[in-house]
């Protein structure tokens, strides 16, 4: 048996994100770009992300896949097309073949989410050493938000920067046991980005 544990459409990649996707941590395979829409798919057992990955590229060899990862207990992918069609296909073609719905992977949980406001410089330079994306600058004000399953944390992300387009993104933690998005910003836009990640988790439907 393969569990769904993450089927995540995500629509109009935002210029930050898709850049963070691509970085050479993350995009092992083919970088998205902004604009594009992209499909993260997590099931359990890790290996059988390969069966996935291959029903996928079957149904929309147009698509390009980005990142095809196995960790200790989990198989991640994420395929990204010009044409929200090609996804739709593919996923199509993964849930057939595993017998799964969308709404059978995990629903998302809220573990935690604060706004530091006026970040200290100290703060700061210590964040700064173990971010993958924007440098943090003191200041601004800090949105930080776990959740679970982590791949929870690219929809969050991506949500906020659309609602908070003159945020910063700058670190996006989307393997592990829990999720974590760091932005900073105004005051004004981390409750924006804050706000709009909260409603978005909330109305994914899973079990």
């Amino acid at each position: 048996m393969t569990e769904l544990r993450v089927y995540l459409p995500i629509e109009d990649l935002q210029p930050q994100f898709a850049a963070y996707l691509s970085s050479p941590t993350r995009a092992r395979g083919y970088p998205p770009f902004a604009g594009q829409h992209s499909l993260i798919i997590e099931v359990a057992p890790a290996l059988a992300i390969h069966r996935i990955t291959d029903l996928a590229l079957k149904s929309a060899p147009e698509m390009e896949p980005g990142i095809l990862y196995t960790e200790r207990q989990f198989g991640l992918l994420e395929l990204h097309s010009d044409r929200m069609e090609d996804l739709d296909s593919a996923g199509t073609a993964i849930l057939e073949g595993i017998g799964a719905k969308p709404e059978d992977q995990l629903k998302p949980q809220i573990l935690y989410h604060d706004i530091i406001e006026d970040l200290s410089d100290q703060h700061a330079i210590i964040l700064n050493r173990s971010r993958d994306a924007s440098i943090l600058v003191p200041g601004v004000a800090l949105l930080i938000y776990e959740m679970a399953p982590a791949l929870f944390a690219c929809v969050a992300a991506n949500e906020a920067e659309k609602a908070a387009p003159n945020a910063v993104i700058n670190d996006v933690q989307m393997m592990g046991a829990t999720g974590r998005l760091f932005m900073s910003g105004t005051l004004d836009d981390m409750r924006i980005a804050r706000d709009t990640i909260t409603a978005k988790l909330e109305a994914i439907q899973g079990r």
